[in-house]
């Protein structure tokens, strides 16, 4: 019988509510302001990105392990973390673009903030450019792991810091309200919550599958080596 852990099936469930109760529960138009029912993209869009932040986080950590233990296991962790971390920014980006239609009138408003996370999704899609560039897997795992600590470094100051520094039209940023402001009775605090958890409990569940999936291969082909190795010596 497959055994899941407690915690992936508190994100399965979170993820699950907030999908349903996203679209089901009234949202308070009156402290929404014009957003109206496209409020609801705060379940998705938003939690996507907390959840980019957390497994990017956790690549550039097993970026750094990689350097210092020279593990294959923390070289996989780490490209599978970027991995779902710019498919979790993709989405992020479609949803949020998706709002900005609805919200500001364009697709891709000129707004420092969008346009710095489209540039750090470019930085870690460069990221994988390169590692696919290099053939020795041990210099490749190397210069990656240099790479995305850059990446990370230049990361962190285009969607937290830049923002700050300029006018920004999202909330929270140039003299705009947070959302906390908009959900003063709380009912957008009951799916929201639930769905940052269950989002970021997802991008760590999918990490950890696909760094399975790399070590399975990568024990495949060295087995497969060591029984040629043995029939060429025969």
């Amino acid at each position: 019988m497959l055994k899941i852990s407690w915690w992936k099936w508190i994100s399965a469930i979170c993820v699950m509510y907030a999908v349903i109760a996203g679209f089901l529960v009234d949202i308070p138009r009156l402290q929404t302001g014009n957003l109206d029912h496209t409020a609801r993209n705060l379940y998705f869009h938003v939690p996507m990105w907390f959840g980019m932040v957390f497994v990017l986080t956790i690549s550039v950590v097993q970026s750094i392990n990689y350097l210092r233990k020279s593990t294959e296991k923390a070289d996989f962790w780490a490209v599978s973390a970027a991995e779902v971390g710019v498919v979790y920014g993709t989405l992020g980006l479609l949803t949020g673009m998706l709002w900005g239609k609805f919200t500001w009138g364009d697709f891709l408003p000129r707004d420092v903030k969008i346009y710095g996370a489209a540039i750090a999704m470019l930085i870690y899609l460069a990221y994988f450019i390169l590692r696919s560039a290099i053939e020795n897997k041990e210099q490749a795992a190397r210069i990656s792991a240099v790479y995305n600590i850059f990446a990370y470094a230049v990361y962190i100051p285009l969607i937290f810091i830049m923002p700050r520094l300029y006018d920004s039209i999202h909330p929270g940023n140039g003299g705009n309200p947070g959302f906390n402001a908009y959900d003063l009775n709380g009912t957008m605090r009951l799916v929201f919550y639930p769905a940052v958890i269950g989002f970021i409990g997802l991008a760590l569940w999918l990490s950890q599958l696909r760094t399975r999936l790399r070590l399975l291969e990568a024990k495949q082909q060295s087995s497969e080596n060591s029984k040629q190795i043995v029939i060429t010596t025969k």
